[in-house]
C-alpha cells in the first residue's frame, strides 16, 4: 500500500474514507479468490481429458464394418472353418454368447458418446477379448485391425470373462447330476473302470506380476511364482470341477485339503452312485489319480513297479485312462493360449 494512498485516505471525509476502504477490501478479497483458484487447479485431480494425451482417430466405424464383412455377414469373406479356427467356436455359438453378454452387461452395447460419435460395437469388444484369450497376444496386436485402444481392450477382456463365468458357470462348471453320473459310469465301465467319475490333477500357472513379498509363498518346484488350478475332467474333456488360486508352493495333497471337491459328499448332498464290481455293490464313485494322492476309497491310483501280467495290465489301463485330465490341460492351453503364458491380470 503506497504512502500517497495513506495520505489521501486521511484527507478524505468519513463517507469517502468508508467507500475507499470497502473498495480496497473487495479488491483484496478478489485477489485472494484468484490465488486460491490457481492453487486448487495445481493440487486437485484433473477432470475430463488427460493433459498431454494424444487422441488417435481410429475410425472405429470402419473397423466394425471390416470385421462384420470379414466374418459376420451373410456371405463373409472368410469361410466357416476359418471362423472356427480363429474364434475357437462356430458362428451360432458366438452369436449366442454375444446376445447373453449384451443382456448381462450394458458395457457391450454399442452407444454414442456425449458428442454423438458412435462407439465400439459388441462384436469389436468381444472379438478383441477372444483374440487375446485364444492367441495370448497383447492389446497392440488387436488395435490395428479391430480399432480398439489398449485400455478399452483390457476392460473388454475383464468384463467379458466375468460375464461368461456369471452366465454359464451354473450350466457347465457344476457337479454332475443323475443323468451325467449315469453317462460317466457307463463310459467308465466300457473302459474297464466301473464307478469312475473322472480324473483329478493339478496344473501350475506362472504369475508374471507376483509381488516380491509373496515370492516365497508362490515359489514352487517350477522355480517361478505360480498359481495352482485343480480340476476334475471326464473322457470328453468336460471340466466340471475347477479350484483355482492357491499358491504354487503347495503340492497336490495340500490343495486337496483346501479343495471343495468332496464338499457335497461330506454334506450328504452328492447324487447316488451305484455300481457292481466282482459281485460286490458300491455306492461311492471314485477318481483316477496319480501316486501323490492319499490312499482313500475315492481315489484309484496306479500300481508302482507292477509284478505279473495282471498288475501290469491294470497299471497300464489306469495310466492310460488317467491321461484324460492331462489331455484336458493340453487342449485348454492349445485353445486358449493366454494360459500358456504367465498370468498378468491376477491380483
Amino acid at each position: 500500500m503506497s504512502q500517497n494512498y495513506i495520505r489521501n485516505l486521511f484527507l478524505m471525509d468519513d463517507n469517502s474514507r468508508n467507500q475507499a476502504a470497502a473498495a480496497m477490501l473487495a479488491t483484496m478479497a478478489c485477489e485472494e479468490e484468484q490465488e486460491e483458484a490457481v492453487r486448487r487447479s495445481k493440487t486437485s485431480r484433473r477432470r475430463g481429458s488427460i493433459s498431454g494425451h494424444a487422441v488417435i482417430q481410429r475410425n472405429r466405424v470402419q473397423g466394425n464394418e471390416r470385421l462384420y464383412h470379414d466374418y459376420f455377414a451373410e456371405m463373409p469373406i472368410y469361410p466357416p472353418h476359418l471362423f472356427r479356427r480363429r474364434f475357437r467356436m462356430n458362428r451360432p455359438l458366438f452369436f449366442r454368447i454375444q446376445s447373453v453378454v449384451e443382456a448381462y452387461d450394458p458395457y457391450f452395447v454399442q452407444k454414442r458418446d456425449v458428442v454423438g460419435v458412435v462407439g465400439l460395437s459388441s462384436i469389436q469388444k468381444i472379438t478383441a477379448a477372444l483374440r487375446m484369450l485364444t492367441y495370448g497376444v497383447p492389446t497392440d496386436s488387436v488395435d490395428d485391425y479391430i480399432r480398439i485402444g489398449e485400455s478399452t481392450a483390457i476392460e473388454s477382456l475383464k468384463r467379458f470373462v466375468k460375464a461368461v463365468v456369471a452366465i454359464f458357470s451354473d450350466e457347465y462348471l457344476r457337479s454332475p447330476n443323475n443323468n451325467d453320473i449315469a453317462r460317466l459310469l457307463a463310459i467308465g465301465k466300457s473302459r474297464g473302470f466301473p464307478g469312475m467319475l473322472g480324473t483329478v490333477d493339478c496344473m501350475h500357472w506362472k504369475w508374471k506380476n507376483c509381488p516380491t513379498t509373496l515370492h516365497g509363498m508362490y515359489f514352487g518346484h517350477i522355480h517361478e511364482p505360480t498359481i495352482i488350478l485343480e480340476v476334475v475332467a471326464s473322457y470328453d474333456l468336460w471340466i466340471w470341477h475347477a479350484f483355482f488360486g492357491l499358491p504354487g508352493s503347495l503340492n497336490d495333497i495340500n490343495v486337496l485339503e483346501r479343495s471343495t471337491i468332496f464338499n457335497e459328499l461330506a454334506e450328504g448332498r452328492a447324487p447316488s452312485v451305484n455300481y457292481s464290481v466282482n459281485g460286490h455293490e458300491y455306492t461311492m464313485g471314485y477318481y483316477l489319480a496319480d501316486g501323490i494322492y492319499p490312499s482313500w476309497s475315492t481315489f484309484v491310483k496306479t500300481i508302482p513297479c507292477p509284478q505279473g501280467n495282471k498288475k501290469k495290465h491294470f497299471a497300464a489301463a489306469q495310466e492310460s485312462a488317467r491321461k484324460d485330465v492331462e489331455r484336458a490341460f493340453g487342449v485348454f492351453q492349445a485353445r486358449f493360449a493366454i494360459v500358456r503364458g504367465p498370468a498378468r491380470f491376477w491380483d
